[in-house]
């Protein structure tokens, strides 16, 4: 089985396709690998692809500590030495798009260009003072159900299939209550808000194609990029779940944008 003793932590991953440049696809919170599934196929006909689960996410195992976006990055590096891989170009959703920011920033040698799916981040500030009586309120209790019905809220689209809703639902489930509470608390902490995020994204020296729903977001991170290989893309009225929305149309674009970075 394709599995990594990286650290702490025993990974799951996939390593499938063929090319100099691979692809690292990171999925978001509470998600796994298998969130790429409307992407492998397209990509993996042309290039190398490396699909992981991310610690205590999927089959990866669930160490008791280590769910910051720095150690999240810190174990995709491991993986990648495990690999004998050199540099990707680091594509994730959500908070994969966070932890491949911070793959960028903190291992720059190891990351040609970002593609960042509607990432948990460049939050307006004013957000702030929600954030911990959030935390407190799975601080002693059950975080699963406030996690479904965060993720299973106003997330969607009318074009996210319904059983892909139930279909993610039940996979938070399954999960750790440790994992559920201490990546999301890592994650309003550290990259959500603007102020948090905007000095950190600005030490990012590769490319970058980041997709949104929200154009104010994608107004800020465009002011962000000095490299003129870095695009944004807003599709109005999406989900959360872009890349699985609007599939095929959002599979081009990578492609088309890739040329641009090998």
């Amino acid at each position: 089985m394709p599995f990594a003793d990286v650290g702490d932590v025993r990974l799951f991953y996939t390593d499938e396709g063929a090319g100099d440049l691979p692809l690292l696809l990171v999925h978001g919170y509470a998600a796994d690998s298998h969130d790429w599934s409307w992407q492998l196929p397209s990509f993996v006909a042309s290039r190398r692809v490396i699909s992981v689960d991310l610690r205590g996410h999927g089959r990866s195992s669930a160490p008791p500590k280590g769910y910051t976006t720095r150690q999240f990055a810190e174990d995709l590096a491991g993986l990648l030495d495990q690999l004998g891989v050199g540099r990707v170009v680091a594509m994730g959703h959500s908070m994969g798009g966070s932890v491949v920011s911070g793959l960028a920033v903190e291992y720059p040698e190891r990351v040609a260009g970002i593609v960042a799916v509607d990432p948990a981040y460049l939050f307006p500030d004013e957000i702030a003072g929600g954030i911990q009586p959030m935390l407190d309120l799975i601080a002693d209790a059950d975080p699963v159900p406030f996690v479904q019905q965060l993720v299973g809220g106003g997330m969607d689209s009318a074009a996210r299939q319904p059983a892909l809703r139930t279909w993610q639902l039940r996979r938070i489930a399954g999960m750790d209550a440790h994992v559920l509470r201490q990546s999301l608390e890592a994650q309003t902490s550290g990259m959500a808000l603007r102020s948090q995020s905007e000095p950190y994204l600005r030490r990012r020296r590769c490319p970058v194609l980041t997709f949104y729903a929200d154009p104010a977001r994608a107004a800020t991170e465009r002011a962000l990029f000095d490299d003129p290989r870095s695009r944004v893309v807003t599709w109005e009225g999406a989900g959360h779940w872009l890349h699985q929305e609007r599939p095929a149309e959002f599979n081009a674009l990578v492609t088309a944008w890739l040329t641009l970075v090998v």
